[in-house]
C-alpha cells in the first residue's frame, strides 16, 4: 500500500474532494446507487469500507442506520472524513487494509473506485481477500467496484491511454502488460505552470479476482456492471462484483 506521506498524503488529501465534487463522484446520482447495494446486503449487520478515505459513501451509509468501520492509510484522509458532520461517530483504524484487523465480525466489506488496485502485487490482493474473510460474519458479502482492464480499446503496439481530457487537466493511463502494472499521470495546467502527479496501480481481471475469492474461502454471488444492476457484458468498462463467504 501506498504510505501515508506519499500518494494520499497531504497533498492530495487536500484536495481529494474537491476534485472528486469536479468529477461529480459526490453526486446523489453517483452515491445513492452505492449506499442503496450496501444497506441492503448490510441488513442489520455492520459494514466494513476498506480505504474509506474521506468518507464519500461511509457517511451517507451510515446516514441510512449502518454501523461503518473503516481501514484507511492515510491519516490525512481520515482528518477530512474527521472533520464533516457525523465524521467523529465512524470508527476508523489506520493501517493497510491488505493486512490490518478490527474487532468484530462485519456482514459486508467493500472497496469502492478502484481502491483494490491501490495493492500494486498479486500477493497484497490475494491477502486483502484472505483478511476481509476473517472480518465477515457467516454468509457475509465482499464487494469490489473496480475497471475492467482496458487494453482491448488500446491501438496495437500502443500502451497509454488517455480516461481524461480537459482545459486544465489531462489524464493518462499507462499499461506493463507483463507486469500487470497501471501507472495513472495525472497533468493540472495553472498560471503557466504544469503540475505532474503519477500513481502506480495493479490491475486484476474479474476471474483472477473470483480465484483470489476462492483461495480465501469465498465464492461469487453475483457480478454486475454497475451499481444499479446493470447486466455485466464483455462490453462492460467496469464491474460490480460479490463474493460470500459460506454460511455455518
Amino acid at each position: 500500500m501506498h504510505e501515508d506521506d506519499g500518494y494520499f498524503g497531504e497533498r492530495v488529501a487536500a484536495r481529494y474532494d474537491e476534485s472528486a465534487e469536479i468529477s461529480g463522484m459526490f453526486d446523489p446520482a453517483v452515491v445513492d446507487p452505492v449506499v442503496d447495494f450496501l444497506a441492503e446486503l448490510a441488513g442489520t449487520g455492520r459494514a466494513l469500507e476498506l480505504g474509506i478515505g474521506t468518507g464519500r459513501i461511509a457517511l451517507p451509509l451510515a446516514e441510512r442506520g449502518v454501523p461503518v468501520h473503516g481501514i484507511e492509510m492515510s491519516q490525512a484522509m481520515v482528518a477530512r472524513l474527521r472533520a464533516k458532520p457525523g465524521g467523529h461517530d465512524i470508527g476508523v483504524t489506520i493501517g493497510d487494509f491488505a493486512t490490518t484487523t478490527v474487532d468484530g465480525a462485519f456482514s459486508v466489506a467493500y472497496l469502492v473506485f478502484n481502491t483494490i488496485m491501490n495493492l500494486t502485487t498479486q500477493a497484497a490482493q490475494v491477502s486483502c481477500f484472505r483478511n476481509v474473510a476473517t472480518h465477515l460474519e457467516p454468509g457475509g458479502c465482499f464487494v469490489i467496484e473496480v475497471g475492467v482492464p482496458g487494453l482491448q480499446r488500446l491501438p496495437p503496439g500502443e500502451t497509454i491511454q488517455s480516461f481524461h481530457v480537459s482545459e486544465t487537466s489531462w489524464g493518462l493511463d499507462e499499461y506493463d502488460v507483463a507486469s500487470q502494472g497501471l501507472t495513472s499521470h495525472y497533468f493540472k495546467f495553472a498560471d503557466g505552470q504544469v503540475e505532474h502527479n503519477s500513481i502506480p496501480f495493479r490491475y486484476a481481471w474479474p476471474s483472477e479476482l473470483d480465484l483470489m475469492a476462492e483461495l480465501a474461502g469465498m465464492s461469487l454471488r453475483e457480478r454486475w456492471s454497475g451499481w444499479k444492476r446493470e447486466p455485466f457484458t464483455s462490453d462492460s468498462r467496469t464491474h460490480v462484483s460479490v463474493w460470500e463467504k459460506p454460511p455455518d
